[in-house]
């Protein structure tokens, strides 16, 4: 390992007690459902904002990478640090909260499936990331969940390398776990499209 992937290799990327940091905020936000309304306001955007942390997290680790200051292990592994703390099974806040995070948690399997994927250059660059949706739509309505995942995996690294899906696409995409895995694509590619400070992070602070 180079003196420079040493120090990386080091770096928190995100911390357990960053991830604790968020699920106190969720427990004193006292969030409740908001009757034929999606989650709005401060105790709402808590969700949202947890998601993006981790994404930043996860693309950050992605950009070491890719400027060679990572190998594929290294970088790896440091992603699936990051996914052990915000996969791992929490605690009961209250109803609307648990099922809030357990969503947030879904969403999340497809962003780290998505990295996981990129970094081990497993997908196809000439595929078409808009028919790949049908496959995994495809593959969830026939209960092949294993290769809807990996189909949405490939789609995000898809992503991650610089494509987009349509509008269109997205639109036509019925609820269920393709839909909820995509979200975290989705999510990828709208952090992406934001602030790329990310490509240059040196340290960390705890929300």
């Amino acid at each position: 390992m180079s003196g420079r992937e040493d120090e990386a290799f080091h770096h928190d990327f995100y911390t357990e007690e960053r991830w604790k940091n968020w699920l106190n905020q969720v427990k004193e936000s006292n969030f409740k459902f908001v009757e034929s309304a999606e989650p709005q306001g401060k105790e709402g955007a808590i969700f949202v904002n947890m998601e993006d942390d981790i994404i930043l997290a996860c693309l950050k680790i992605i950009a070491k990478h890719d400027k060679n200051q990572l190998s594929s292990e290294s970088a790896l592994k440091m992603l699936f640090r990051v996914r052990d703390i915000a996969l791992a099974e929490i605690d009961p806040i209250s109803e609307d909260a648990d099922l809030m995070i357990e969503s947030l948690q879904t969403s999340l399997m497809g962003s780290f499936a998505a990295c996981e994927c990129y970094l081990n250059k497993d997908y196809d660059e000439k595929e078409d990331v808009n028919d790949l949706v049908k496959v995994a739509l495809e593959a969830e309505a026939s209960d092949d969940i294993e290769i809807s995942l990996a189909t949405v995996a490939e789609i995000g690294a898809h992503i991650l390398s610089g494509k987009q899906l349509s509008d269109k696409t997205m639109e036509d995409i019925p609820y269920g776990l393709v839909a909820e895995w995509l979200d975290g694509i989705e999510s990828i590619a709208a952090a992406m499209v934001g602030s790329d400070s990310y490509k240059d992070d040196e340290e960390d602070d705890d929300s």
